[in-house]
């Protein structure tokens, strides 16, 4: 059984049409985002139940409920080939996110929203060693997941030099690089590779990368969160497409 817990994330999902089994609501008094997620469910025929905030509780193993849990469909995820054909029918060049050894949900949601706000087209994430795409991560993204594809991948490496065929530049931010990503052109077909927590990018991956940029520490801390990073590369990414077309 998967969960889905919270408004939003529920909201995101039923109007991204992604299916919903069955709709736990708090009995009481209800109004506000709740009808408008009530009204959505009921269009959709999603069988609604009503039931003791403590039931919710107890679903929810302490998640923030806010008075509502689905069961879903666990997560479907996406193949490589799917990730780059919906950059393609969106006649744009595709823009990822590769994660190395990823760990914390909380980062994986995190990057997601970030990637999915950015307009980037796909995360891929490898099937070992790495956080997988949980009730934990959907509820950080905030939705995001809904509309997000996410890529399991066996070797991240072997998936490096199939995008490189695709026409891809592969950029790894990791400590050590030769070059800030300030000074590199983030513009165009891409893929952003970012580390887990601790270990950073792994060294095989990394020697497949084409170019290594690291961001500038001028605190008396040498690195930056995981989802941190990953949203100052997207963003600069953003901002250098922006100004190539202004």
């Amino acid at each position: 059984m998967a969960l889905s817990i919270g408004r939003n994330p529920i909201m995101e999902r039923l109007k991204a049409g992604k299916p919903v089994d069955r709709l736990y609501v708090v009995e009481g008094e209800k109004h506000g985002s709740i009808l408008k997620l009530l009204g959505k469910a009921k269009a959709m025929g999603v069988p609604i139940f009503t039931v003791p905030a403590e039931k919710l509780d107890e679903m929810a193993e302490g998640g923030k409920h806010q008075g509502v849990v689905a069961i879903v469909t666990d997560f479907s995820y996406q193949t490589v080939d799917e990730i780059l054909e919906r950059a393609e029918r969106a006649g744009k060049k595709p823009k990822l996110v590769i994660l190395d050894g990823l760990e914390d949900p909380h980062n994986l949601g995190a990057i997601i929203r970030t990637a999915e706000c950015a307009g980037f087209h796909g995360i891929i994430i490898p099937e070992r060693r790495s956080v997988s795409v949980t009730d934990t991560v959907i509820r950080t993204s905030a939705g995001a997941v809904e509309y997000m594809p996410v890529a399991r991948v066996v070797n991240i490496s072997d998936t490096i030099d199939y995008l490189k065929d695709k026409g891809l530049w592969i950029y790894c931010a990791d400590m050590g690089g030769e070059s800030t990503p300030y000074d590199v052109d983030l513009t165009g077909a891409l893929a952003l590779v970012v580390g887990g927590e601790g270990k950073g990018v792994g060294k095989k991956v990394r020697e497949h990368c084409d170019v290594v940029v690291s961001l500038p520490m001028f605190g008396q801390i040498n690195s930056l969160n995981a989802s941190n990073a990953a949203a100052i590369l997207i963003y600069e990414s953003v901002r250098q497409e922006q100004k190539s077309h202004g």
